[in-house]
């Protein structure tokens, strides 16, 4: 057989389905699997979107400008300019989700062996992106006893090298449900003015933002139009993770006309994907408050229940719909494994995304897990009962 590529080795296994043959295994011997591993709300699309897909009149579908639709393009870029985003369509290429765009990303802002910083626990997939683009990760660890706050700007500067090129954040933050406040932001603008560096804003979560909080984009910042570049989704937005539409949102002109290059590598976005994103920017006001009062609701229900658990302790997420949890263990990745292939509290079981996945600092995280309160709050107080008395039992076998 001829030799695989390195690069197939070394690109990392998701932290979020990874374990899921061991879910799906688990659910063929019928245990109830309660998926609180992924951001997969249970919240129903816009019905009016649907109805755009549903009653779509074309004889072919065709090709689209490879940096989208540009009827979609002018309602992004109005709904940009609603949030006082000041952006143009041509501002705006539209990608297979938000993970194409962070791929694009890297790809153009980038060169083999650059390096940028990201405060972790962080979104798994960057590491592949990273590593696909040959860009090398300088994590700065953030503390799940400071509810994984910022970390100081003198943190940032000590990771400074003559090869850092970046920063990239997520704001709302999968997986930890922090939220970086504007001063923060601000303290990032002068930190990447002072060293020349872009700044990579991931902002899917922007519209989940609780207890009064004001999101504050990285596009709201004055100085730094040329270094910044957004990363957005409709995914958790309008509840259509299948539709994979995303965006890549940047004022630097040469930025955008070379990302495009790669958008026409591709061809074009999906089409239909593009359709439901465009039918999906007239959702009504009423939409996302029901859906937010229920991410409150479901938040505030997880959080006390699982601080309740001898031995957990999570902090109380600011946005987004992820917990990190400490638990009373020594091997996350094991331990999810085994409440999957060995476990179950009368017939049920949870599935968890390891933590360690969510860090690149080697060993950290091995002691938490991530969870999403993506399910309706009785199927979470199944899920918390079903954890508490696996955390319960995989002590004894640890004995």
């Amino acid at each position: 057989m001829p030799k695989l590529s390195q690069r197939s080795y070394d690109m990392p296994a998701s932290a979020i389905r990874k374990l899921v043959p061991y879910a799906e295994a688990a659910k063929k011997r019928g245990v109830k699997v309660y998926h609180l591993n992924i951001g997969q709300p249970d919240i129903k699309t816009p019905e009016h979107a649907l109805d755009a897909i549903r009653n779509i009149d074309t004889k072919v579908i065709e090709y689209s400008h490879s940096a989208g639709i540009e009827s979609y393009r002018r309602g992004l870029a109005k709904y940009y300019q609603n949030i006082n985003i000041d952006v143009d369509y041509s501002d705006i290429l539209v990608t297979a989700g938000g993970s194409e765009a962070l791929y694009f990303a890297m790809m153009v802002a980038f060169n083999p062996g650059d390096e940028i910083i990201i405060p972790e626990p962080f979104y798994t997939n960057y590491n592949s992106f990273t590593m696909l683009a040959g860009v090398n990760v300088v994590p700065i660890t953030s503390k799940i006893e400071d509810g994984f706050a910022l970390p100081k700007i003198k943190d940032f500067e000590e990771k400074i090298t003559d090869r850092t090129r970046g920063i990239l954040i997520c704001n709302p933050s999968n997986p930890t449900g922090g939220m970086y406040e504007e001063e923060e932001l601000k303290q990032l603008r002068d930190f990447a003015i002072k060293h020349d560096l872009f700044i990579i804003a991931d902002e899917v979560y922007r519209e989940f933002v609780y207890d009064g909080r004001k999101h504050v984009s990285v596009m709201h910042l004055e100085g730094i139009e040329d270094r910044t570049i957004l990363i957005d989704s409709t995914s958790k937005r309008y509840s259509e993770c299948g539709s994979r539409m995303g965006c890549l949102v940047s004022k630097n002109k040469e930025f955008t006309k070379n990302a495009l290059k790669f958008g026409q590598a591709r061809l074009s976005p999906p089409y239909f994907g593009q359709i439901l994103g465009e039918a999906s920017l007239s959702t009504p006001k009423e939409y996302f408050e029901e859906v937010y009062n229920e991410y409150v609701e479901r938040r505030n229900f997880l959080i006390a229940e699982l601080n309740k658990i001898e031995g957990v302790y999570t902090p109380m997420p600011k946005g987004a719909f992820y917990t990190i949890a400490k638990l009373p263990i020594d091997d996350c990745d094991k331990f999810c494994q085994w409440m999957l292939e060995e476990f179950n509290y009368e017939n049920q079981t949870v599935m968890m995304a390891p933590a360690s996945g969510f860090y690149a600092t080697k060993g950290s995280g091995k002691d938490q897990v991530r969870i999403a309160y993506v399910l309706k709050k009785e199927d979470l107080a199944n899920a918390v009962k079903a954890l508490e008395a696996g955390l319960k039992e995989y002590k004894r076998t640890q004995m």
